[in-house]
């Protein structure tokens, strides 16, 4: 899959039906982040039956060449019920309002987000270790928000960034879990950094204003 050079991504166009449908923008982004919570806890019943095996299955182990191809698989395990319910609130709610001006968008910032989030952790995190979750992609998302007003210049998106600012900072600040035990502080800065890498490269492009034109000098009628 590829991405867009930064100032290339197509703006996004206002719908005129926005009428509750779930044809409308609110409806698919709605639609979208409560199948992608669906998922994980599918996932999560079927883990859980397994004896977690999934979970040691799809993790990432930090700079185990293997487990590479575990980038993808580890947001969406997690170590138990109160481990995904803890994500699922801040992980619909932010998702939503991320997925809601442009699906395409949102869904490429989602892979950059659980990539670079990944590779984080598979760089820094200590050895011996095995991380799951999705609370890296929680905190793309809260990053991706935080810069994509800014970048974009929409003045919508300004005082959304703004808005999740002030309702998420000191939240977010408080559980990245630095020196904390059983929390990847490394894959929160990953996901952090990841959804503001996200949010510069696939931001808006801005149309190139027309070079102005002088008017054409008038014709002066011509004498025989």
């Amino acid at each position: 899959m590829s991405i867009q050079p930064s100032g290339q991504f197509p703006p996004a166009r206002p719908s005129t039906d926005d009428d509750g449908s779930l044809a409308s923008p609110l409806g698919r982004a709605a639609s979208l982040m409560v199948a992608f919570l669906a998922v994980l806890w599918v996932i999560e019943l079927v883990n859980a039956a397994t004896g977690r095996e999934l979970a040691q299955l799809g993790g990432i182990r930090p700079r185990d060449w293997s487990s590479l191809v575990d980038i993808l698989t580890s947001p969406f395990l997690h170590g138990n019920v109160e481990h995904l319910a803890g994500n699922a609130v801040a992980l619909f709610s932010l998702g939503f309002i991320a997925a809601v001006p442009n699906l395409k968008k949102f869904l490429l910032t989602t892979v950059v987000v659980i990539i670079v989030g990944g590779l984080g952790v598979w760089l820094f995190s200590p050895s011996n270790t095995v991380s799951i979750g999705a609370s890296g992609v929680v905190f793309g998302y809260f990053g991706y928000l935080l810069l994509r007003g800014f970048v974009d210049r929409r003045p919508v998106d300004v005082v959304v960034s703004i808005g999740i600012g002030l309702a998420y900072a000191y939240p977010m600040w408080h559980s990245i879990g630095f020196g904390v035990t059983n929390i990847s502080w490394q894959g929160h800065l990953s996901g952090l950094v990841g959804g503001m890498l996200a949010a510069i490269l696939l931001r808006q492009s801005r149309p190139k204003p027309k070079p102005a034109t002088a008017d054409p000098l008038p014709t002066l009628p011509t004498v025989e």
